[in-house]
């Protein structure tokens, strides 16, 4: 039998002085009420009520027992409560993970924003480069960018992004603009090293399918903010996504080139575990990059 069903059975045959008024209350029988406290007193091995048929006395020991029952069964109430406000409105922590430069630059200049529109909610962020196991590691959810989707997760869209190759305008007057992808071979380009994560190859989409071309330069790192920078200081040309240069190419600090070569778009997405009713802290949040997202000039072109 039910712990809970018993301890209800219990408290409201105490408030009510009566088993037929409590059971009344609850909306079963007597006898299943009486059933209840009686398994209640067998599970605890002590007596908690005395009952007759015309009245209903409480132990001392059920004195005691019967006020921490009450607050127990409060406690749920309240829980159950926050559960279900919690569908409708944003309440609680919110844990997301995003790649760290995107993070930096999309998902955090956002969440003041964010959490002004819903005081009742905190918001933890996570910045890794690493794919994060979202269910494992207790997030809510993640943010990808092109990266592979296991079957577990859902996942909502939230923008597109390309590769292109850009420079600084001072770059291209000195060293001249690349018309095809053989150009590359006479330019100095910055690449992240093998140990970042990537080769020393770019990816363009030529006549229908994918080509890799070997690139080189006089300077390399495996750290992506350094080679942006590098970049808009006019030392060479940089492979780079639209996302990392919006705010460079809308002042002009860097152009982009080769664009017709430039690979299809890969979607920017956020995705959750899988479950059956997803929390309205998640549900507007995702909402909420979306907006935001869709102001995204370069994320569209």
């Amino acid at each position: 039998m039910d712990r809970l069903k018993q301890m209800e059975a219990f408290v409201c045959a105490v408030d009510s002085g009566s088993l037929a008024k409590a059971a009344r209350s609850i909306g079963i029988t007597p006898a299943m009420l009486g059933r209840r406290v009686d398994a209640l007193e067998k599970r605890l091995g002590t007596k908690l009520l005395h009952r007759t048929t015309r009245h209903l006395a409480v132990t001392e020991e059920g004195a005691v027992f019967v006020e921490q029952c009450k607050r127990t069964l409060d406690e749920i109430d309240v829980a159950e409560d926050l559960i279900r406000a919690g569908r409708h409105t944003a309440v609680g922590q919110l844990r997301v993970t995003a790649p760290a430069g995107f993070g930096r630059r999309h998902v955090a200049p956002h969440a003041p924003a964010f959490l002004a529109q819903h005081p009742q909610l905190q918001l933890s962020l996570d910045l890794s480069d690493r794919v994060v196991d979202l269910a494992r590691e207790g997030f809510d959810l993640g943010v990808r960018i092109g990266s592979v989707l296991e079957p577990d997760l859902v996942a909502v869209r939230l923008a597109r992004n390309r590769r292109v190759v850009c420079a600084a305008p001072r770059y291209l007057e000195l060293h001249g603009v690349p018309r095809t992808l053989e150009d590359l071979g006479r330019h100095q380009c910055l690449v992240i090293t093998p140990s970042g994560g990537q080769p020393r190859t770019w990816s363009f989409q030529n006549k229908d399918r994918t080509v890799s071309v070997h690139v080189q330069g006089r300077l390399d790192c495996n750290d992506g903010e350094l080679l942006h920078r590098w970049a808009i200081e006019g030392l060479g040309l940089a492979w780079r996504s639209t996302w990392e240069i919006e705010a460079q190419l809308a002042r002009g600090d860097l152009v982009t080139v080769l664009d017709e070569f430039a690979l299809p778009d890969y979607d920017i997405r956020v995705v959750y575990p899988r479950q059956a009713h997803l929390p309205a802290r998640v549900r507007f949040f995702i909402d909420y990059l979306r907006q935001v997202y869709a102001t995204r000039e370069y994320w569209r072109q």
